[in-house]
């Protein structure tokens, strides 16, 4: 036993049945225990781009790290906290469940909380009828494949490029992106991919009626990359004319994310499914879920020997459903909906002026706060040739010369938006306000700045990433 493990062993014993207390006596092996026992690529990217501060706490939409500091989330664990961590509202409806000790999972038996979080939530999309509880938001897809085909009698799933569905296989085998996909083939037959708002390509996959659904995130997370003003609609429309199903994957820009409940509501689009997880967890517990048309359910669950034909042992669980209705609490009572369409509204007109600023800055979009600002190679030929000696290394190498500083120096936390990406993604708490945009339009405006000075303190970073990216090639 190493002095390490000896000294948690201890810890461990002392500090039985206290997380908080077993958390802040361990939390500085933590790095050392996930190299160990976990995943150490993880920790040699955190400890390479000088992300291994060691966060003690989080509170709404920002974090503290060991030293104190505090920063501004703008990751928000990949979407997840919507209404910002450690809501007390959330809290206090998950230890009113704890201390009502409620018949949970009986399983020959319904849950009430799942009943009234169904009702919550077809509220929201009053063409649906009917409601499935998952774990996540790849459950939740891999669902959604199941009542497609079944619901259709048909094989086809088509996708876009670029997307993301989850992964797990029904879901790895619709997602866009080779890097997910390399070395756990083959995937499932039957999944299409096709360019993402392209029409044509739709009608062409959809032609020989043997497709079950068409699948598609109104928004595509990777790249924050956003459709033509007529291509939800019109694809919905090919869709009805084919006979498949159209499905919202809503799992990120769900829940007000878009300055809307839903993302389809901007374009007028009512899909025949629509999924949502992260967020609707409250940062707590994990909850994913499949809203759709009832023809469509009632073809999985037709009879009485098929009441368990599909489902999953903890998806209608009471703290997951406690979790869900008090976080629409939030969102409703807050006015989270209507913040983000604000303050996104904001940052979006800042982020132009930058694109008008810097030559760097090739293009802004998004819509509430889901916002992508993506970075283009530049014309002047200092900065051209230093953006072309880190994107032929590693793609998407250069925008680490903008997220390191708005950490480091700004205590911002950011990342792109995808692997091989250069477009910088921010997906904050919907309860950001007006002096948290002001301190990302600073900390942007400074780090976009500092990134056009060639040669200047920044590109020795740069130097430090195009080494990590060569040692990281050859150990793989």
């Amino acid at each position: 036993m190493t002095d390490v493990e000896a000294r948690l062993e201890l810890i461990a014993s002392d500090q039985r049945g206290d997380m908080r207390a077993l958390f802040l006596a361990s939390e500085a092996d933590r790095y050392e225990l996930h190299s160990r026992h976990m995943n150490n690529m993880m920790v040699r990217v955190l400890k390479t781009i000088g992300f291994d501060v060691r966060f003690v706490s989080g509170k709404g939409a920002y974090l503290h790290d060991a030293s104190g500091a505090r920063y501004l989330d703008l990751v928000s664990g990949w979407g997840v906290f919507v209404i910002g961590r450690n809501h007390p509202h959330v809290a206090a409806a998950l230890r009113s469940v704890l201390d009502g000790e409620l018949p949970n999972l009986v399983q020959m038996d319904v849950s009430a909380l799942a009943g009234i979080l169904a009702q919550r939530l077809l509220g929201y999309a009053p063409w649906l009828q009917k409601v499935f509880f998952a774990n996540s938001g790849t459950e939740a897809f891999e669902a959604a494949i199941k009542f497609a085909r079944a619901a259709t009698g048909r094989p086809g799933i088509v996708h876009c490029e670029n997307s993301f569905h989850g992964l797990t296989y029904g879901s790895l085998s619709a997602v866009g992106d080779d890097i997910y996909r390399r070395g756990f083939g083959p995937v499932i037959p039957g999944f299409v991919e096709i360019p993402f708002d392209d029409l044509a390509a739709l009608e062409r996959a959809l032609q020989n009626r043997d497709v079950a659904a068409f699948c598609v995130e109104p928004v595509q997370g990777k790249g924050v990359n956003m459709p033509s003003p007529d291509y939800l609609r019109s694809a919905h429309a090919l869709c009805k004319k084919y006979g498949a199903l159209f499905v919202a994957d809503e799992i990120q820009t769900g829940l007000g994310r878009t300055g809307r409940f839903f993302a389809v509501e901007h374009w007028g689009v009512e899909p025949d499914m629509l999924l949502l997880a992260k967020g609707l967890s409250g940062g707590h517990v994990p909850v994913g879920v499949v809203l759709l048309q009832k023809q469509v359910f009632a073809k999985v669950f037709d009879r009485m020997d098929k009441a368990v034909v599909h489902g999953s042992t903890f998806a209608k669980n009471d703290m997951a459903m406690a979790a869900a209705i008090a976080t629409l609490d939030v969102i409703e009572d807050e006015k989270l909906v209507e913040n983000a369409a604000a303050q996104g509204q904001r940052l979006m007109t800042s982020f132009e002026g930058m694109k008008q600023r810097y030559e760097l800055v090739k293009d802004v979009r998004g819509k509430g706060l889901m916002i992508g600002v993506e970075l283009g190679e530049p014309k002047s030929l200092k900065l051209r040739a230093s953006w072309a000696l880190l994107e032929t290394m590693n793609k998407g190498l250069f925008c680490q010369l903008v997220t390191i500083p708005l950490f480091r120096d700004h205590k911002i936390l950011v990342q792109v938006a995808g692997h091989a990406n250069r477009t910088i993604k921010l997906l904050p708490a919907l309860t950001i306000n007006s002096e948290d945009c002001r301190w990302i339009e600073t900390s942007f405006d400074a780090a976009i700045a500092a990134s056009h000075n060639v040669p200047g303190p920044i590109w020795s970073l740069g130097k430090t990433l195009m080494e990590g990216a060569r040692s990281a090639a050859r150990a793989g």
